[in-house]
Parts: C-alpha cells; structure tokens; sequence
C-alpha cells in the first residue's frame, strides 16, 4: 500500500514555510510522496484575494520541480465547489485504491476540525498528522488528539509565514524574494499579482 500525504490549501503563494514542512514530514514518516492540493475554494476564506485556480497551481510546479516526492494535485478544480475535505478523500480512493492518505494540517486548523463536514468518518477512517502552527490570540483545542491514534502531533519547525502576509507586502511594494521559492517570487515579479 503506497502512502501519500496530502497537503491542502490555497497555496496564494506558495512560500518556503510550506516547502520547508513538506520536506520535514516527507523526511520524518514513512510517507513515499507528499500531494499539494490546491484548493479552488476554501468554504471557511473569502474568495475575493484568491488567484485563479491555475495560478496557483503553476507556481506549486514551479517550486517543487527540485523534489521529487512532491506533486501539484489539481484533484480539487473539478470536483463541486466549495470543495469538502471528505468528499475529495472519497474520490481518490476510489481512483487510487491501493493508497493509503495522511492529511497534513495545521494545529489551527485542528482546532475548528469540528466544524468540517463529516469529521467524525475523516478521524476515524485517516490518519492526520498536525504540525503546530498557533499565531497569537488563537486558542489551543487538542480535544481531539486524545480521543483518536488517528491524530499525530509533530513537533515540525514553526515557521510563522503567512500567505496573507505576503500578499499585503506584495500591495505594499515591500521585498518578499527571501518568503519565496526563486521561481515562484520570478513568476510574481513583474506581474500585477497581489497589487
């Protein structure tokens, strides 16, 4: 049984924070290949500063090109939209049956894992492993850690990059080369991304 690690987010950019957990997890498990999965639409984040699906998943290509274990998945773009968590897992088990896939997400994202649609069938049927990733103000809720062996905490690097953050430095006219993969900050310079 293959085992790959899936990764989502919108990815608006990609930056070295993702590329840097990607590679600790990758190095750090038994997981044979680490899957991007760029998120059309994130049903709890706003669409209006998100980058056209192709986009993003172009600049996902471009920095992962020296990795070999790491993919681009645009599994997401042509399934219904807003795009459930739960939903593209069945998918690609039908369409990868001899897979086993881990969810990577991060200890905020733990936190509202309750709100997601069929968390309950996710933690029970996938093993998720949770690198930590509390910016100030946010509350810790690791109800589910001890409730499921399903639920791995890693003590990944924290890296306190955020997309957000990069965009609003982007408008700004700010330097952000040293937040991004080489190709991606040359595939955003001179475009009007983010301005």
């Amino acid at each position: 049984m293959k085992k790959i690690g899936l990764f989502f987010g919108s990815f608006n950019p990609i930056h070295i924070g993702h590329l840097i957990l990607a590679n600790y997890i990758l190095e750090k498990s038994d997981m044979e290949e680490l899957w991007f999965v760029v998120s059309p639409q994130n049903p709890f984040k706003d669409k209006k500063s998100l980058l056209a699906d192709h986009n993003r998943l172009d600049m996902v290509n471009l920095s992962i090109k020296h990795y070999p274990k790491m993919r681009a998945s645009d599994v997401e773009f042509s399934l219904p939209k807003p795009s459930y968590t739960i939903d593209t897992l069945t998918y690609l088990h039908e369409k990868y049956p001899n897979t086993q896939f881990s969810l990577i997400m991060g200890e905020d994202n733990l936190a509202g894992l309750h709100k997601w649609k069929n968390a309950d069938v996710l933690i029970k049927n996938h093993q998720i492993i949770v690198y930590p990733r509390l910016f100030e103000g946010e509350k810790k809720n690791n109800d589910y850690t001890s409730e499921s062996e399903n639920i791995i905490l890693i003590n990944a690097p924290i890296i306190e990059l955020s997309a957000t953050d990069i965009r609003n430095m982007i408008k700004e006219g700010k330097n952000v080369r040293p937040m991004l993969p080489p190709e991606v900050f040359e595939y955003l310079d001179g475009s009007n991304f983010y301005k």
